[in-house]
């Protein structure tokens, strides 16, 4: 898979990319990430990629003609790529809309700055919006190295373990149950019987139901779309009784 990055600050991309698993996955060609200078795509003495907005404001518009420029240049040599404008008015990236990324094989991420870019990028050269959630960063890097992470995890050999991603919190539309690991017991605090006693299906129906539990108390916006079985409504209905919330 191949990212495009477009950006004014190409060092912000330096140390996430050299850490950890998405260096490995470099390494291993799994994915190819081209940070680009959006200041080689001007054409002026000053490089200039932003100007004072018509009409008035605070702060400053980035200029149409580097973006554009620079994605032209890129679906001219690889026509299949998509480009994704970074933005809070985008489509809301979760994990179904990370999964349905990591079908497609090149993304073109552009990074807005400042009070944000001149409206015509978006009526010509922009394919997506995705926003990572609702509030304002000073730029688009930290939500494309976002966007980077979580597609990756679903390329097969990104992850040592491919299970991982799909346990993971949202993989099914609830948050994930609570893990441990040696030692047993620490500080007066033991792990779950039902984790050392070797029986899997107790083992699973335990991990589903406090994938459940924690759900519902943190996020049961989720269960209106998660995919649940008659047990586990039951075992919700449960829930409510005990937190006295029932019906009528």
């Amino acid at each position: 898979m191949i990212f495009d990055v477009l950006t004014i600050f190409p060092g912000i991309f330096t140390s996430p990319l050299a850490e950890s698993l998405l260096k490995r996955a470099l390494d291993k060609g799994l994915i190819q990430i081209r940070v680009k200078n959006l200041r080689d795509f001007t054409q002026d003495k000053h490089r200039m990629t932003d100007d004072y907005p018509y009409g008035g404001g605070a702060g400053m518009v980035m200029k149409p003609e580097p973006i554009i420029r620079a994605v032209q240049e890129i679906k001219t040599k690889e026509p299949e790529a998509q480009s994704v404008l970074l933005t809070p008015q985008g489509e809301r990236l979760d994990q179904k809309l990370a999964r349905e990324m990591s079908g497609h094989k090149h993304w073109i991420l552009i990074c807005g700055r400042y009070e944000g870019l001149d409206e015509r990028v978006r009526m010509t050269a922009v394919d997506r919006e995705f926003s990572i959630g609702d509030y304002i960063l000073t730029g688009g890097e930290i939500p494309a190295l976002v966007v980077i992470d979580v597609v990756s995890r679903h390329i097969p050999g990104f992850l040592g373990c491919e299970q991982s991603v799909e346990e993971d919190s949202f993989s099914h539309g609830l948050l994930e149950y609570p893990q441990y690991t040696r030692p047993q017991v620490y500080r007066g605090m033991a792990v779950p019987e039902v984790l050392i006693s070797g029986h899997h299906a107790q083992i699973e129906l335990w991990r589903r139901r406090e994938s459940l539990r924690r759900t519902f108390r943190r996020r049961p916006d989720l269960l209106e779309l998660a995919s649940l079985s008659e047990e586990d409504q039951a075992f919700l209905r449960e829930l409510k009784t005990q937190e006295g919330m029932v019906d009528g």
